[in-house]
């Protein structure tokens, strides 16, 4: 058995052509409504620090200090969120920089105000709500950039908590409190951006596989489609090009040149893949199946299954890749998939109507007991035909019969 990405030429990443101006890293509906709610979160947290601040205005040593302090987080917020809509909802480096300098700014200036009081952390707002700051920027800035800047927040209030006071058990909650409510909301964004982002990413790979189960018996894939459309669209220019005069007869070497090479392309590709089916282009050009699927179909033979089978043959493996297991990060889970070899009528008996065969479809999981599966799965599994589970340890093995139409009767 010989994985299905293996014996493929190396898996092209797919990119999404964007009309000229459109920005590089758009902010989908999704990451938009996440960004909304960032902000609310980040409004809540600092009005509960303007609160405390004008409660505790009157004793602390340098309220001009921690006045200051707040009027530079506002501002900071404010020509932010002005320079990021400036810039088609992108947060470039540079931005983020300034960004980080400045919420840097605004906690020495509010932990210098407060330090004579002791018990720094009790009494810091500004320097606090700059950490929920941080949550506006998890939609737009890397995760890892933002989780950088969150712990070296985290370090420096965790420093100044052990060495502005002695280190008092009455102490420990509310200065450690004080610590998590400016370091957790960036850290839970980001937690919650990049699931989201995942479940895009897999969702949209799910959308584009499932398009291949209405293609023919053999076909080319996603990916070898956009390279013939490319190859068309120069051959077309070039022959428009012969056409209108523009290439005068004979054509000069550097036009023979490009000539030959369309054709020698074009040829390979009419050529090439006639063995590959629409399950083996569905596996190796799938982000998601591609390196936890391995599929043995020498013949062929996942052509003949007609679409409802396909249907639920390919839901089958993706729900298989979605259990329980899977999201849990469980290593070591897999699916092989072996098709054949293929099953005529057998004599003197009827179990398949005449002009019919069988395509026996193994489908073997590693890591995966029977017990972690999706009810769902086994609905999909009998879309494609009569089955059999057996279970050892924690693989199983599921044998379905799909009834197709003998190719040698069409």
């Amino acid at each position: 058995m010989t994985r299905a990405d293996a014996a493929a030429p190396a898996r092209t990443s797919r990119r999404i052509r964007l009309p000229a101006g459109t920005p590089a890293q758009p902010t989908s509906i999704g990451l938009g409504y996440l960004g909304a709610g960032s902000a609310v979160v980040c409004a809540i947290a600092l009005g509960y620090g303007l609160v405390r601040f004008a409660l505790e205005y009157r004793m602390l040593p340098a309220p001009g200090l921690a006045a200051t302090a707040w009027i530079l987080l506002v501002a900071l917020l404010v020509a932010s969120v002005v320079a990021v809509r400036a810039l088609r909802d992108r947060m470039p480096g540079p931005l983020m920089a300034v960004f980080v300098a400045g919420m840097g700014a605004v906690v020495a200036l509010d932990l210098v105000a407060v330090w004579p009081l002791g018990d720094v952390m009790q009494h810091s707002t500004a320097g606090v709500a700059a950490g929920a700051a941080l949550l506006t920027t998890v939609t737009y800035r890397p995760a890892r950039e933002v989780l950088t800047v969150d712990a070296a927040l985290g370090a420096v209030l965790l420093v100044v908590f052990l060495v502005s006071d002695p280190v008092r058990p009455g102490d420990l909650a509310p200065e450690i409190s004080a610590i998590a409510r400016a370091v957790v909301p960036a850290a839970f964004g980001v937690a919650v951006v990049r699931g989201f982002r995942r479940v895009v990413e897999m969702e949209l790979d799910r959308v584009l596989v499932q398009s291949t189960v209405s293609a023919p018996r053999y076909a080319v894939g996603m990916l070898a489609s956009e390279e013939l459309a490319r190859l068309d669209l120069a051959a077309e220019q070039l022959l428009e090009g012969v056409a209108t005069g523009d290439e005068p007869l004979p054509l000069s070497p550097l036009a023979a040149s490009t000539a030959a090479s369309l054709a020698t392309e074009l040829r390979l590709h009419l050529i090439e893949g006639r063995r590959e089916t629409w399950l083996h282009h569905a596996i190796t050009e799938s982000e998601f199946l591609g390196p936890d699927v391995t599929l043995s179909d020498p013949n062929a033979l996942a052509g003949l299954l007609d679409r409802r089978q396909r249907d639920g043959l390919l839901s089958a493996v993706w729900l298989l890749l979605t259990s329980t297991e899977r999201r849990n990060g469980v290593p070591g889970v897999s699916v092989q998939l072996a098709l054949g070899p293929l099953r005529g009528r057998p004599a003197g008996e009827q179990p398949v109507p005449l002009r019919r065969a069988i395509v026996p479809i193994a489908i073997t999981t590693t890591g995966l007991p029977r017990t972690r599966l999706d009810p769902s799965t086994w609905d999909a599994i009998d879309k494609v035909g009569a089955h059999t589970d057996t279970t050892r340890g924690a693989s199983l093995l599921i044998t379905i019969d799909c009834v197709v139409d003998n190719p040698a009767d069409r």
